[in-house]
């Protein structure tokens, strides 16, 4: 699926001046939507089996920039890891929320995981992976890095940062 027109991403974001930050503004009613549901904005007719979109679009579309909630996943091409690395960088805004990469190149993942400097970072694996499910540690869904906490526990509130990887580098069998 290519990107959606202008018109049909004002379905989903909010672009008025002064709404939020100064950016695009999720339209809630789209949170957990389903994919079909989606794809009809975009003018796409899909069977409702369809678990997830793939969009290709560039570094500053809204649904790169902007945090969704949907099951749409916005693809940006790179020319080289370096050029990817820093989209990535400029697209989390110094949140130190998440990121995740997919890659044997165990140098790529420690560089990347040294310069995003997240709570969060999982290596081949999905983004739950961080949050305990299938991956390391407890369960937990309080993640507050913009205050500090990161991944928290009631007991300490204290911020964790992880770094998962699945599948590889497993010292346990």
């Amino acid at each position: 699926m290519r990107s959606s027109s202008p018109r049909s991403k004002a379905k989903f974001f909010d672009f008025k001046d002064g709404v939020g930050c100064g950016s695009a503004v999720l339209n809630r009613k789209w949170v957990g939507a389903n994919p079909d549901a989606l794809a009809r904005i975009a003018g796409l007719n899909i069977d409702s089996s369809v678990e997830m979109l793939i969009a290709e679009t560039d570094a500053n579309d809204p649904f790169v920039q902007e945090e969704q909630m949907m099951p749409l996943l916005p693809i940006v091409r790179a020319n080289d890891f370096s050029q990817g690395l820093s989209i990535a960088k400029q697209s989390e805004h110094g949140d130190k929320h998440s990121a995740m990469i997919h890659t044997m190149n165990v140098a790529r993942m420690t560089e990347m995981g040294q310069a995003m400097d997240t709570t969060i970072f999982v290596k081949n694996g999905p983004c739950l992976a961080g949050l305990g499910l299938g991956g390391e540690g407890f369960i937990s869904f309080s993640i507050a890095t913009t205050t500090g906490e990161g991944i928290t526990t009631p007991r300490t509130f204290t911020r964790y940062r992880r770094c998962t990887l699945v599948n590889n580098l497993n010292i346990v069998r």
